[in-house]
């Protein structure tokens, strides 16, 4: 063998030895990423303390993953987003109507994820684009304190008009709907059942009649329970909560039909990038039949939509109610323009 020909070999067996470096060391890279995840998740959420709470436990048994939340309203997570948009410090954002996220998905907040637990719900509660996952339905209806009804002779209210009795003026709770999704999906039903023009009538003259305009949606199931006002109107699984708990509250729907949520999850977009795999972990748990059963565990009467899910016991069903045919994407794409005529028109009215 000649000296030119031993150099060309050893050069050649150099270069393959090299390529080989190279590609041990691309293949090492998805898993020096993997390896950066931490054992940690941040959530903003637009569900209680104590529900979250019982939720959180369950993932994190399930997984050893430990889960710190902010527990908001639905209107100010998307407040908050938007501030953070450069920044963002939570990797989920979890409960509150699907017309929300519809509204951040808009605004650039979200980061798509098709989670393979979602394929049990039903095709109409997703979003075609994945921003959001579906988990639970929540069905709007009236709370009454039974005890207080009683002692003022007044029978519990069967449809949207019997709140606008005079017998009702300040004794009637709701949020508003800027700070509440629950009572933005009030304010969007009753546009899309009776046009713009016409629920803002209604609206005007159920201001008259209202106590106060609440921050949280769930809170004037509430007030209703401990007789701060004699009529809450929230979500039935709020209602449901406190008659669970013994408070004197009958639950009770609008015979001229009613509207209802369908709760969503999501992932926000560049949030902590170390929990990024925590956060997909955590949508799947939640799409999951595991996870939308954990509704029975926390008594919160939410329905499931994940089909192979259980029902919580005492839970109204879909079925049950007269409902229309909400319509969560033009209510997430006109929410701050109804939002914003409520504000002009009904805020600044005299109660």
């Amino acid at each position: 063998m000649t000296k030119t020909r031993r150099v060309f070999i050893t050069l050649a067996t150099l270069m393959l030895f090299c390529a080989g470096l190279l590609a041990g060391c691309g293949s090492s890279q998805p898993a020096a990423e993997k390896t950066a995840q931490s054992k940690n998740l941040t959530i903003y959420t637009a569900l209680n303390e104590n529900e979250i709470g019982t939720y959180v436990k369950a993932f994190e048994a399930k997984t050893g993953i430990k889960v710190s939340f902010v527990r908001l309203s639905a209107g100010e997570i998307i407040t908050r987003l938007r501030a953070e948009k450069n920044n963002p410090k939570s990797t989920i954002v979890f409960g509150g109507p699907s017309d929300t996220f519809i509204v951040m998905a808009k605004d650039g907040l979200l980061e798509p994820y098709a989670s393979p637990a979602a394929a049990a719900a039903p095709e109409q509660y997703k979003d075609k684009q994945g921003y959001w996952s579906p988990i639970y339905i929540g069905i709007l209806g009236f709370g009454t304190n039974s005890k207080l009804a009683e002692q003022k002779g007044i029978k519990p209210p069967e449809s949207w008009d019997d709140l606008l009795k005079p017998e009702f003026k300040g004794l009637v709770s709701i949020a508003h709907p800027g700070a509440s999704g629950t009572s933005y999906t009030v304010l969007a039903s009753l546009v899309q059942m009776w046009g713009e023009d016409n629920a803002f009538a209604y609206l005007k003259k159920l201001n008259l009649n209202i106590r106060n305009y609440e921050k949280s949606g769930a809170a004037p199931a509430q007030k209703a329970g401990l007789g701060e006002a004699l009529v809450g109107i929230c979500f039935s699984h709020d209602i449901l909560i406190p008659i669970n708990e013994g408070y004197p509250l009958k639950l009770t729907f609008p015979r001229d039909g009613t509207g209802y949520e369908i709760g969503g999850m999501a992932m926000v977009k560049n949030g902590p990038k170390d929990e990024v795999e925590n956060g997909k972990k955590f949508i799947d748990f939640f799409a999951g039949k595991e996870g939308q059963e954990t509704y029975e565990t926390a008594k919160t009467f939410r329905l499931p939509v994940n089909t192979e899910a259980k029902a919580p016991k005492g839970a109204v069903k879909l079925t049950d109610i007269k409902t229309i045919r909400y319509d969560n994407v033009w209510a997430g794409e006109n929410r701050g323009r109804l939002v914003e005529k409520f504000n002009k028109e009904i805020m600044a009215r005299p109660q």
